[in-house]
């Protein structure tokens, strides 16, 4: 049944959230983080990747178990690097942008290859932004 009146829809506003880290990675403060069978792992391409947002701390797992380590992730609106090859334009805002590396988005999917980063919120000569 339709709503028919005002209402008071709750709300939760999630910003930070602490991961376990993949096997063997090492996260960079400000990297694109994606989710992977269940662990934490920088940006990378694959097809059923989650974007999770920004890391907010350096966390070294090179060496180690998933899960050994914990990161901390923002979701929010960052701005990374525009691709070389498969570059996000202005004509893509509101769009969604796929994850290329831990620092660069690209403008397709490159046929189901890339995940989604998130949605195109601007396109400027440093970067581009993008809400995740």
């Amino acid at each position: 049944m339709p709503i028919s009146a005002e209402r008071n829809t709750p709300e939760k506003t999630v910003t930070l959230i602490a991961y376990p880290v993949a096997a063997n990675v090492k996260c960079w403060k400000g990297g694109l983080a994606v989710i992977e069978a269940g662990n934490i792992t920088p940006g990378k391409v694959g097809a059923s990747l989650i974007c999770a947002g920004r890391f907010e701390q350096t966390v070294d797992n090179l060496g180690g178990a998933a899960g050994a380590q914990t990161a901390v992730v923002r979701r929010g609106c960052f701005q990374f690097a525009n691709s070389s090859t498969d570059a996000v334009a202005a004509a893509d805002l509101g769009k969604p942008c796929y994850v290329e590396d831990d620092q660069t988005v690209s403008k397709t999917s490159a046929a189901n290859a890339r995940s989604v980063a998130g949605i195109v919120r601007g396109v400027e000569a440093t970067g581009v932004w993008v809400e995740i």
